[in-house]
């Protein structure tokens, strides 16, 4: 089975199977990790882990260090800045956090797997009172098949509470008028002088064709703007036109700083330090003067 033909498997499955074949196929690398000894306080066992590639305690770490670069090249993350993670996951993130975050700065990060708060929390949350965890039951035909809705969702925290807000891999896996809806609520939330940072799929009209038929992880589904690579799993992965996202943006009154292209549709520009995915750093449009 080539690897296409596995992803569609893949999302043509439950998510509660999806999470129990993880558990089975890992079982023997985590029981082995127990058994050597390799195991991180903070790190959860291979099989837990739903999100990105599953690793071990060491790989696990390493990755969460480059997102933690990546945030401090971009938008200038500062160890004494309030963050708000969208889409915390199982703490790949947070992890590495807890090294910069000192104590007058803090961390808030909510996610719709209930499995990965409660990981943080008993474990990341325990030991770092600055950081809070949340679990918010949203549907995601990917990861979770509650009723409540992401395009109606409103953040659980106040107007212009943070300086920076930042997801990986989050706007990859929901549909366009949740993104739009998120858009909303990071407007809300973040600080008039705040940036943030997202990971996405990105196209132009230059590479569309490619990203379509050509490359190895494509989107052959053709909507109004993006494309889909699975139209049963609307969630399974989304590309978005660049313009389109411009277009997103300013409707909730933010702007593009700048647009970092991922490896991804080009492995020959790949970097330790890069990212796999392509990078939007945005922020508020300033109000404009009458005077």
């Amino acid at each position: 089975m080539n690897k296409e033909s596995l992803r569609k498997f893949w999302y043509s499955i439950s998510p509660r199977h999806r999470f129990l074949i993880r558990r089975l196929y890992y079982f023997p690398a985590d029981l082995l990790d127990k058994i050597q000894g390799k195991r991180h306080k903070y790190v959860p066992p291979r099989g837990s882990i739903y999100t990105g590639s599953p690793a071990n305690a060491e790989a696990y770490i390493d990755q969460g260090k480059r997102q933690l670069v990546l945030l401090k090249n971009h938008i200038d993350l500062k160890s004494n800045d309030e963050i708000l993670d969208i889409g915390s996951g199982i703490g790949r993130t947070a992890i590495a956090l807890t090294e910069f975050l000192e104590p007058e700065g803090g961390y808030k990060g909510f996610d719709v797997v209930k499995l990965g708060i409660d990981w943080c929390n008993s474990k990341i949350a325990k030991d770092f009172p600055n950081f809070e965890f949340k679990y918010v039951p949203l549907f995601n035909d990917l990861y979770n098949t509650s009723d409540l809705k992401a395009e109606d969702f409103v953040f659980p925290y106040d107007n212009d509470a943070f300086n920076k807000i930042f997801s990986f891999s989050v706007f990859t896996h929901m549909q366009i008028d949740e993104i739009q809806n998120y858009f909303k609520e990071v407007n809300r939330v973040l600080k008039t002088d705040g940036l943030a940072f997202s990971t996405f799929f990105l196209y132009d009209d230059t590479i569309e064709n490619y990203i379509s038929t050509e490359n190895e992880f494509k989107f052959p589904i053709k909507k109004s703007g993006y494309r889909l690579m699975n139209k049963e799993v609307k969630s399974g992965n989304i590309a978005i036109h660049k313009d389109t996202l411009k277009a997103m943006l300013n409707k909730e009154k933010l702007e593009i700083v700048e647009i970092i292209d991922g490896f991804w549709k080009d492995k020959s520009t790949y970097s330790k330090n890069g990212s796999y995915q392509d990078v939007a750093v945005f922020k508020k449009k300033q109000a404009i003067s009458d005077h």
